[in-house]
């Protein structure tokens, strides 16, 4: 199966109304020009908000493939929620790891979160928007995660000082924590912080307990930062896999 992404599909009213879209340059020319697929080839498209929609080429233009939605078909969302807030990593090829095996996994939220040890504070969003959509189409998730702009720890325990679910923040000092897996129940709200390279500060470990995260640990090894998201990410998934 193919899978193309247009957020222009809003919903099957939509397409009802005008059944007609273009895909942009970069669409077009992987669809006509890669793929080599000409006018009446069919193929599916979502619009990262939970529908696949069958499609045929109506004019196979590498500038600007013009298409025809002929359907819709509604799928499931994840069974759990989990957000990520994860701090990015000094080389940011490991970060954009991170955010591609964590769509393929299956997230639904994710927020960098710049720390008080953090080498990195400035982000590329458009270049991880990118990262994310190409992740979800790969395999195959009609959703994409929500990706956050980068915000300072402190805000972050702002924006979620309300929020429910089960919040947990992974750090490396030998303080008691629990076990990442001994807190998972399946389909969970969940919001897990994971830190920069120098881990998180005493004081924003103390912060967010505060604000009623619980200190884990994801196993004996000492994890980088992009792993550590994964093995969080996992962890929650594989809680809910029936």
């Amino acid at each position: 199966m193919q899978l193309f992404y247009n957020p222009d599909i809003l919903d099957s009213e939509t397409f009802q109304k005008s059944n007609e879209i273009i895909f942009d340059k970069e669409e077009s020319r992987h669809i006509v020009k890669v793929l080599r697929m000409k006018v009446g080839h069919t193929f599916k498209i979502t619009n990262g908000k939970g529908s696949f929609f069958n499609a045929e080429i109506l004019n196979a233009n590498p500038k600007g493939c013009l298409v025809k939605i002929l359907s819709e078909e509604k799928q499931q969302p994840l069974p759990y929620q989990l957000h990520l807030a994860v701090a990015p990593t000094k080389l940011n090829d490991r970060y954009e790891w991170f955010l591609e095996k964590a769509t393929e996994i299956g997230i639904s939220e994710i927020t960098p979160i710049i720390c008080d040890h953090s080498e990195r504070k400035v982000i590329k969003p458009e270049r991880y928007e990118k990262i994310v959509q190409s992740a979800a189409k790969q395999s195959l998730k009609a959703y994409l995660p929500l990706l956050n702009p980068a915000v300072s720890f402190k805000d972050f325990m702002i924006l979620e000082s309300k929020s429910k679910g089960l919040k947990c923040i992974a750090h490396c000092e030998e303080t008691d924590r629990k076990s990442l897996k001994s807190l998972l129940l399946p389909k969970q709200r969940v919001t897990i912080l994971i830190g920069p390279e120098g881990d998180f500060s005493t004081e924003e470990v103390v912060l967010a307990k505060r604000h009623g995260f619980i200190p884990v640990t994801l196993g004996k090894s000492r994890l980088r930062t992009e792993t550590a998201a994964i093995a969080a990410c996992h962890s929650v998934a594989f809680v809910n896999e029936v």
